[in-house]
């Protein structure tokens, strides 16, 4: 059993997809685009897909990420608007978003006391500790892996090294990968991370995605409810 619990927070604890849907209705609204569409939220989810594989691989930064993201998006949409001041707009709302899964507050609770239990997350790093302290998720935390704070993100090795060189840090007797597990949403990079540092995965499957034989995560949940048959 692991010691240690690594936790994504986008859609494993605090739900990035409920936050986009309400974000592009409103923001619609306010700047005059048009009526919003939930088909769109395809494009969304696909092209903002893309861009994170790419930050997830090293070969596009989060800077770069936020210059292209929407302008890309509503070329694909067909809209004619400024991609920039709507990316600020969907950060700003962003910040100050923080809708939980269904079940994550129940599991903090169950998994509290337990383990050691650290927030392991891809994005900016006042963002998401804002959102977590709005859910009331924060003070569950003994560590907060942020990648902004990091400077580096998941999957990448360093990454992981960071999280264990911090945990280790004044204990007489270290952690090893082994005794870590991560949990989250990304086959690409809270998986495939995982696997590669030695670390124990739980894959959290909401939508019953197929899993790539090259990507097996120990343990598949289609729920959080049910990591506490596991853990």
């Amino acid at each position: 059993m692991p010691k240690v619990l690594l936790i994504d927070v986008d859609d494993t604890l605090l739900s990035f997809e409920q936050y986009v849907e309400e974000s592009m209705r409103s923001g619609f609204s306010l700047f005059g685009i048009g009526p919003f569409k939930k088909e769109m939220l395809s494009v969304f989810h696909r092209i903002n897909r893309e861009l994170w594989q790419r930050l997830e691989q090293g070969t596009l930064s989060f800077e770069e990420l936020k210059r292209i993201r929407w302008n890309r998006i509503f070329d694909a949409l067909g809209i004619r608007a400024d991609g920039l001041k709507f990316e600020e707009y969907f950060r700003d709302c962003l910040f100050d978003s923080a809708i939980p899964v269904e079940g994550a507050m129940e599991l903090l609770e169950y998994l509290r006391g337990r383990y050691i239990l650290c927030a392991a997350s891809n994005g900016p790093y006042l963002q998401q500790i804002n959102r977590l302290k709005k859910g009331k998720m924060l003070d569950f935390f003994s560590h907060l892996f942020i990648s902004e704070e990091l400077g580096c993100s998941k999957p990448s090795k360093a990454f992981f090294e960071l999280c264990l060189e911090r945990l280790n840090k004044d204990r007489p007797e270290p952690f090893f990968p082994q005794d870590l597990m991560i949990i989250g949403d990304s086959l690409s990079s809270d998986i495939a991370g995982g696997i590669s540092f030695g670390m124990q995965t739980l894959f959290y499957n909401p939508n019953k995605r197929e899993i790539p034989p090259q990507i097996m995560p120990e343990h598949s949940v289609f729920t959080l409810q049910e990591i506490k048959n596991i853990l």
